[in-house]
């Protein structure tokens, strides 16, 4: 069994000293450390430029990866929030003995869910498939037998969650341990403690996908062993059961793209009002003031009041099976999404249908995902081929030239073997905005001189 007082650990990676709680500044809160370490954060500012819904959308309605982390983070807040005077009043000992307060948790909670997507790649997950395709279809094929079998499971997989730890954990020059958040912090971000192998080992939802590369595995397992995650116990792999708060991160993201993503596709014409409204009140229908709604003349006030209470009424429903599952979840035995024993589960499914069938399938997500697929592999292709090169003394000139075009701190930051220079060329193109990523293949193409 997880324990709480673990799970909420204060320690930052490279620390010397046990940090406590009771010795926390409440004006400046370890756990409020890390939501402003990670806003400030040039990855987190690289959102602004990743498109939620639509790939490259200039539309104003659309959500970009920058402001769905802020409402996810605002939304996992509240359930961190709730979901901790819960904690507390069940285990008091926390607050008496180690000084923990409720808003700890939502402070936990709203920094993991800030970061959530700070790994993803642009074009939303057609780039991780992107990335994947060029290692199992592209060019990548060649590099196949230098590499491991789990590091070309790392990248034939390419995973947003692993690269996110990387990016929040990876060292560099005269910055060691990365961001140094909190390993609470770093734990409720872990949604899938594992390593790339083996691939779905069973139906637990913590093993769907993976959550660290190969390169981090020492990091991962460190942060893991400080909060006493459980091991998963995986044949021929390395993975831990998820910290409690994982949960709840999404949970709040999951609450978000339901709710959020079905209104921008109603702002964008892909989804009639009247149509997208039956679905929303089905939702809401206990909770709503039948008479205020009808005296809401425009369409966005009318979304904006049901959307609101859709969220405050999953939120409340999401923090109930979160206590009632707490001893499965703390024991690793939790298998599925909190919203997966929703009450309101049925009427979930249905919006996400929707949203399947109107928003992601849409002709113009398709469009913009099969051109960020060309982009993606192209630019992948001249930089792992560069640093690849340079490793083996055998650059040509035009990896030269490509060497030059990339940050100093990339390059400077020599690869030592082959699987390093593939995992920093995939990391340095999941880490393009949609728009740097369409200038840099214009200008590797010729299009842009």
């Amino acid at each position: 069994m997880m324990q709480w007082e673990q799970l909420l650990s204060l320690k930052r990676q490279g620390d010397t000293h046990k940090r406590l709680r009771e010795e926390q500044d409440e004006a400046r809160l370890g756990f409020e450390v890390d939501y402003d370490r990670i806003i400030f954060s040039p990855y987190f500012r690289s959102l602004q430029d990743k498109t939620q819904v639509i790939p490259l959308s200039k539309t104003d309605f659309v959500h970009t990866r920058l402001t769905h982390s802020l409402e996810v983070s605002v939304v996992g807040r509240s359930l961190g929030r709730l979901a901790g005077a819960a904690v507390l009043k069940k285990h008091p000992y926390l607050e008496q003995t180690h000084g923990y307060r409720f808003n700890d948790f939502g402070a936990i909670v709203a920094a993991a869910a800030l970061a959530h997507d700070i790994g993803n790649p642009p074009f939303g997950h057609s780039g991780e498939k992107a990335i994947g395709t060029f290692f199992s279809h592209g060019a990548g094929q060649a590099y196949r037998d230098e590499v491991t079998e789990k590091e070309f499971e790392d990248l034939l997989r390419f995973e947003g969650n692993a690269h996110g730890f990387r990016l929040l954990t990876a060292p560099r020059e005269g910055v060691p341990g990365g961001l140094r958040l909190s390993y609470a912090t770093l734990g409720a971000f872990m949604k899938y403690p594992k390593e790339s192998l083996p691939h779905k080992p069973s139906r637990h939802i913590a093993v769907k996908k993976y959550g660290f590369f190969q390169a981090d595995k020492d990091a991962f397992s460190e942060v893991a062993e400080d909060l006493g995650l459980l091991p998963a116990g995986l044949s021929g792999g390395s993975g831990f059961c998820r910290h409690p708060l994982t949960y709840l991160v999404e949970a709040a993201d999951d609450i978000c793209y339901t709710i959020i993503d079905f209104e921008d596709g109603i702002n964008l014409g892909l989804i009639p009002e009247d149509y997208a409204l039956e679905f929303l009140i089905k939702l809401v229908q206990d909770r709503i003031d039948t008479k205020k709604y009808r005296g809401i003349k425009s369409m966005s006030d009318r979304l904006g009041y049901l959307r609101a209470i859709a969220i405050g009424t999953l939120v409340q429903d999401a923090v109930r099976v979160f206590m009632e599952e707490e001893e499965a979840i703390l024991a690793g035995e939790m298998p599925v999404a909190l919203l997966d024993r929703s009450r309101f589960q049925a009427q979930v499914r249905d919006i996400l249908d929707v949203s399947v069938e109107r928003i992601y399938r849409s002709q113009e997500v398709i469009e913009k995902e099969v051109a960020g697929y060309r982009i993606l592999s192209d630019i992948l292709e001249v930089v792992a081929q560069a640093l690849v090169g340079r490793l083996r003394d055998k650059a040509s000139a035009y990896d030269q030239m490509v060497l030059r075009m990339l940050p100093p701190a990339l390059v400077d930051q020599p690869c030592h073997t082959v699987y390093e220079c593939l995992l920093t060329a995939a990391s340095f193109v999941a880490s393009l905005s949609d728009g740097s990523a369409v200038h840099m293949h214009n200008k590797i193409t010729g299009k842009q001189l």
